[in-house]
């Protein structure tokens, strides 16, 4: 049950691409697929970083459970990858943070 929320105050250049590139990405954590992820895209937000309007971005990666500090290195291999390709955001100005849920409500139900 992965959860990707982007971030950025650039432009989003082929979000149906990067959401699938997202899908692709996350299979750096065992267990996580594009099929139970969920992708939040936000562009041309008001985001400041190091006191600079230049273009930066922030994901924010949930996941049920927990993961190897390995795969994470992976993913934000990834993700700072896709930041460049789509956001046209360096990789020293993009962060990715994770957050790992023990509890994850979907369908009426907990896990």
């Amino acid at each position: 049950m992965p959860f990707i929320n982007v971030m950025t105050n650039s432009e989003i250049k082929d979000k149906n691409a990067l959401k699938s590139e997202l899908g692709n990405a996350i299979t750096a954590i065992p267990g996580k697929s594009e099929a139970w992820l969920m992708v939040k895209l936000e562009d041309k937000a008001d985001m400041y970083f190091k006191g600079s309007d230049e273009p930066c971005a922030m994901f924010e990666i949930a996941i049920f459970g927990s993961a190897e500090k390995s795969a994470y290195e992976d993913l934000t291999k990834r993700i700072c990858s896709l930041s460049e390709k789509y956001l046209s955001v360096k990789s020293e100005r993009t962060y990715v943070k994770y957050n790992e849920i023990d509890k994850w409500g979907y369908d009426n139900f907990n896990f």
